[in-house]
């Protein structure tokens, strides 16, 4: 296995330009997840790895070896698509084994990684099996076995689980996980998903607009977002997000409310509280909202409470399912927890 590292990786299509000079470290062993909205670029810096685009600036480099002008088959890396991109006229097991025999791989040996790797993902009893012989989460199982079988040095992923439904995705997304378990392989994986993101990666790297937005353990952009920008994209409901004027270590929200904040430093800013971090309390508490019930989601385990201030700011708030549901049109008292409180200034950047 080997690690990857980007040296000032730029890339344009035309006069746009789509990766703006990044630079990033990819440890041996790591699996790391690009995530972001569609149009940042994961999937281009994925295919500039595989090289399958050209990058237009900067080097790539795997295990120690500069190969930014290097062939694909020349890097040691496989590729998981979105697509699965199975040959429709072979069975499972000619699947797998097709980039081996075309590598000049002997056959006995071909034999025994394919029937090997069947067995790790659990498709052994669908070799004789093609494409459309098979469930999406079968086929995906084929395309991850062949880009293992390779025994390459570092696997690239692009939205895999995409095409799934929920029940396949959550599975598919533990089989990799434990996959990457077992082979103690550098995986590099791409997901508009934040939950995949989140449960998948030892670290997470977060694109906005072609540019490494912030780059972290799941847990530090979700309890500690340097921008707003991460803040409302890790988080699901998002982070609130309320306009504010913070003036001697209280930040006045639009409807007059009054939260204390640790800084002393005023002036515009935008406050942060997660759906998670608001509990209800009563009327008069310190630190208390007063909202109006605009809608209760049921989500099983937990409920989601959309009330709005009095002046029509809207609220997220996550509520235990085993306590009273208020009604909608109800009058409620919110009090967000202190120590979650986030502030941005107004070029979106960390203040608290």
């Amino acid at each position: 296995m080997a690690g990857v590292r980007l040296d000032n990786v730029t890339k344009r299509f035309g006069g746009t330009e789509v990766i703006r000079s990044i630079d990033l470290d990819i440890a041996d062993g790591e699996l790391l997840v690009f995530v972001g909205p569609s149009g940042c670029g994961k999937s281009t810096i994925l295919r500039l790895i595989a090289g399958l685009e050209e990058v237009t600036s900067g080097t790539i480099w795997i295990g120690g070896k500069d190969v930014t002008h290097l062939p694909p088959a020349r890097r040691g890396v496989s590729m998981v698509f979105q697509s699965y991109a199975l040959y429709p006229h072979m069975d499972a097991y000619k699947n797998i084994a097709f980039g081996l025999q075309m590598s000049g791989t002997g056959g006995e040996t071909v034999d025994q990684r394919v029937r090997r790797v069947a067995d790790m993902l659990q498709i052994g009893g669908l070799l004789h099996r093609k494409p459309r012989e098979l469930s999406g989460g079968q086929r995906q199982r084929v395309a991850i076995a062949r880009a293992i079988v390779r025994e390459p040095q570092v696997f690239l992923f692009d939205e895999p689980l995409s095409n799934l439904d929920a029940a396949l995705r959550a599975q598919t997304r533990l089989e990799i996980a434990r996959l990457h378990d077992e082979l103690k392989a550098t995986m590099i994986y791409v997901t508009h998903d934040q939950l995949e993101a989140m449960t998948l990666a030892d670290r997470i790297v977060l694109l906005n607009a072609g540019r490494i937005e912030q780059a972290g353990q799941p847990t530090e952009l979700y309890r500690r977002p340097a921008t707003r920008f991460a803040a409302e994209f890790i988080g699901s409901p998002k982070m609130n997000i309320v306009p504010v004027q913070v003036e001697a270590g209280e930040a006045i929200l639009p409807s007059g409310d009054r939260l204390q904040v640790a800084t002393q430093r005023g002036g515009p800013a935008d406050l942060g509280v997660r759906p998670e971090n608001i509990a209800l309390t009563r009327a008069g508490e310190p630190n208390a909202l007063s909202a109006r019930v605009l809608h209760v989601e049921e989500l099983g385990e937990s409920r989601i409470i959309h009330a709005a201030l009095r002046n029509g700011t809207a609220l997220a708030v996550r509520h235990p399912a085993d306590s009273p549901t208020p009604r909608k049109g109800e009058e409620i008292a919110l009090r967000p927890d202190p120590d979650r409180l986030h502030l941005f200034n107004r070029d979106g950047l960390r203040m608290l």
